[in-house]
């Protein structure tokens, strides 16, 4: 029987992917207030008439569908908002800054690793110190006040600066920051906001000063340090040994243009691709909805590296390759009926995600024993907070959350795979004696299903729902048609 060749070199595409990366957000500073001053024929001393500074820009984030990957994110490292800008003359107040959203895939769990906030730093220490709230004749705070440009210290030693204000934020998340973005966003939510501007000259008229020669500068922006991570890789995952025609398998039914060889690990990291069910072009290939009751047109398919005997011990790919079985909402066990026993290897696939499995829950055991993250305010040392702080810590605001840049978050607790939807895709039945190989393939499903045979993960609580073998040829594209409807019935389930 003639093969089909493979694609030609020319016809891949690269793999970006990345499904952790840790954010360094930087909300905008505010623009400085401005000293100005009226001008106009027959007025000698104008009165004053400098704008406020403007406000920094927010940082917001939002889930939408559509986005598979955060390889766009971890590139960037920093996302900086941008500062507002200065105030001017004739009153005119300085523009804000622009806002920076950051779009994730859905399925992201956002989480706060450390952040620096000034004006919760400025707040507690004005707290603690009630003796500095007001400024001493002729001195002033430089990181605080602007002077007019033409005057000299001197021209200020007489003079009463008035009481700062205290800094302030708009409307902010409580710290820590933990979210679960499991669907989509019609609105963006404020990850950090930004700063607020600085007043300008006016503000400071008094009688004993009508013409002020100072403005406040502007509050600097927070910063917050985030790790971001797929807790949904994508609808289906194929699971199998290497060179089993997983990307084949997804070229077949998907526009992706993932790279095929005849050799094993082709697949270094996952490829992702979309099975569109509704092209808005006619009747739909398929009629299915989501859980919220919304259309669902299309799903995702995600082709996993391949997986050696002893991956649970971190051969091959490893744990890397095993966490990324874990993101996926059902498994489709992808099995070579022309490479020996299509049963062994099934059982082969269950014994490592079964010991991976065993291994992830002890892991999280001694981790809930043994992890204590101890959030202290401002970088104190002191083994315990105050009261007060502990108050403020309730209430969301006022304290600024620090964390050794050395210490890791915890692992996410996901649904174990032994609970998930799960069918086997019988490849290559185009070859010969495949048949037989897939008959006892069907044979051992339908006895697990009657149970018969035990679960192949050999786990309590396992998933026992309709199993199915669904044979097919992805090189020739001959019995794909039939994975699309299997997986929409597992999902809808």
């Amino acid at each position: 029987m003639n093969r089909v060749s493979d694609p030609t070199p020319d016809d891949y595409s690269r793999t970006i992917f990345a499904d952790k990366c840790q954010l360094t957000l930087a909300a905008g500073s505010g623009g400085h207030g401005c000293i100005s001053f009226l001008r106009e024929k027959f007025i000698a001393e104008g009165p004053a008439n400098g704008g406020d500074g403007g406000s920094g820009g927010n940082i917001y984030i939002q889930a939408i569908r559509g986005e598979t990957s955060l390889h766009k994110l971890a590139r960037r490292g920093i996302v900086k908002a941008a500062r507002g800008r200065n105030g001017q003359g004739k009153g005119k107040g300085g523009p804000r800054g622009e806002d920076v959203l950051i779009q994730v895939p859905v399925g992201t769990v956002v989480r706060e690793i450390s952040r620096r906030d000034p004006a919760a730093e400025e707040e507690e220490q004005a707290s603690t110190d009630s003796a500095a709230e007001d400024e001493v004749r002729g001195q002033w705070r430089r990181d605080k006040w602007i002077l007019y440009p033409s005057s000299v210290p001197s021209d200020y030693a007489q003079t009463e600066f008035p009481r700062l204000r205290r800094s302030q934020r708009l409307v902010q998340l409580p710290a820590p920051i933990h979210l679960d973005l499991s669907q989509p966003m019609e609105r963006p939510m404020l990850l950090a906001s930004g700063a607020i501007g600085g007043l300008g000259n006016p503000h400071f008229v008094s009688k004993t000063n009508p013409r002020p020669k100072f403005a406040t500068k502007g509050d600097p922006g927070m910063t917050v340090t985030v790790e971001l991570e797929l807790k949904l890789l994508a609808d289906v995952g194929f699971v199998g040994l290497p060179n089993a025609g997983k990307s084949t398998l997804l070229r077949a039914m998907s526009r992706s243009r993932a790279r095929v060889g005849s050799w094993e690990f082709t697949t270094l990291q996952p490829n992702i691709g979309t099975v569109v069910l509704d092209n808005h072009q006619g009747r739909p290939q398929l009629s299915a909805s989501r859980a919220t009751g919304e259309p669902r047109t299309q799903f995702s398919i995600a082709d996993i590296p391949g997986l050696i005997t002893d991956a649970h011990k971190d051969r091959g790919l490893g744990h890397g390759f095993l966490r990324h079985v874990e993101r996926a909402q059902v498994l489709a066990f992808v099995v070579d009926l022309g490479a020996g026993d299509a049963i062994e290897a099934l059982k082969g696939l269950w014994h490592e995600l079964a010991a991976f499995e065993a291994l992830r829950d002890r892991e999280v055991n001694v981790q809930s024993e043994s992890r204590m993250i101890d959030w202290k305010a401002f970088g104190s040392t002191a083994p315990s907070v105050s009261a007060h702080e502990a108050a403020m810590a309730k209430n969301g605001a006022g304290l600024m959350i620090n964390s050794s840049t050395t210490q890791r978050l915890p692992e996410l607790t996901l649904k174990p795979i032994s609970t998930k939807p799960w069918f086997v895709v019988a490849t290559k039945a185009d070859l010969d004696g495949a048949q037989e190989n897939f008959a006892r393939l069907q044979s051992y499903l339908d006895a697990i299903m009657s149970r018969d045979e035990d679960h192949p993960s050999g786990l309590k609580n396992s998933w026992h729902g309709r199993l199915a073998a669904l044979p097919v040829s992805a090189i020739r594209g001959e019995g794909v048609d039939r994975i699309p409807e299997w997986t929409v019935s597992l999902l809808h389930d």
